[in-house]
């Protein structure tokens, strides 16, 4: 299926425009459809937790496919909880290139803790980790591009 530019819902520019709209009009969500296409934006540091499940590879019917996984994952091992990206953005361990990371494998984290920086849109937004425990790992590179919803640590809320 071949799409235009202009007419694409994933459009980077199209969703940093969505994402400014958001910021505008104070709005907590925008959910999107086009054709088999859906695109759904949540702002508001949410964050979701769950074990992670094996990704699958990305079709238009998997909504219940997610579901099940969602589910499997949660039943593999209830101790480890998933912080995910609430948003598009760029993943950053530290406050500046030369300050140490918020947190590494090991070290134990509250509801309040940072953990790390998103920037999106030259908005540099503190992610706080929500749940208490120990990291036990970090899923994602410094510097790296994040999508929203996607695993950025695994936490042992056991610990």
């Amino acid at each position: 299926m071949t799409t235009s530019a202009s007419g694409d819902v994933f459009d980077v520019k199209k969703i940093r425009r969505l994402v400014q709209l958001m910021k505008d009009h104070d709005l907590a969500e925008i959910d999107l459809e086009q054709g088999e296409q859906r695109i759904r934006l949540r702002r508001g540091g949410e964050v979701v937790y769950q074990t992670p499940a094996a990704q699958a590879p990305a079709a238009p019917a998997v909504a219940e496919t997610k579901a099940e996984d969602a589910a499997a994952a949660t039943t593999e091992d209830p101790n480890h909880s998933v912080i995910k990206s609430p948003i598009v953005g760029t993943f950053y361990t530290s406050s500046g290139p030369d300050a140490e990371p918020f947190v590494k494998v090991g070290d134990h984290v509250g509801p309040e803790s940072t953990v790390c920086i998103v920037e999106a849109m030259k908005v540099f937004n503190e992610i706080a980790a929500e749940v208490s425990g120990k990291v036990v790992a970090v899923l994602v590179a410094n510097g790296d591009a994040v999508e929203f919803g996607q695993p950025l640590f695994k936490v042992d809320v056991s610990a």
